[in-house]
């Protein structure tokens, strides 16, 4: 399994967890949008950062070959699940925690 497929899966698992496991939708809450957009240029400047430097180093074989600020595309993608996935189980535990200190005040 290459690095670009392991990219795509990870984005299908943050899905199917967000609508279907935890079922806190964040895909679908404006929210969500508006954190991914403040979170991505510094994704990229990182991404920059880090390959400028040889800090981390792709094997040509492994990706896709399109590259955005130096890393490739599919780190994008790695990104979206990790802030998809944080954000969704930050709200589900939130939730569960309200809705259990509500249970204990009644």
């Amino acid at each position: 399994m290459i690095y670009s497929d392991i990219a795509l899966d990870a984005v299908v698992v943050a899905v199917l967890v967000d609508l279907f496991v935890l079922r806190t939708a964040m895909l679908t809450r404006g929210i969500y949008w508006l954190t991914y957009g403040l979170i991505v240029p510094f994704q990229l400047i990182t991404n920059w950062w880090l390959t400028s430097r040889n800090i981390v180093q792709y094997s040509p074989s492994e990706i896709i070959g399109r590259r955005l600020a130096g890393a490739p595309i599919e780190d994008l993608l790695f990104g979206f699940s990790m802030i998809l996935l944080t954000l969704s189980l930050w709200d589900f535990f939130t939730q569960r925690a309200a809705a259990g200190k509500s249970e204990s005040s009644s």
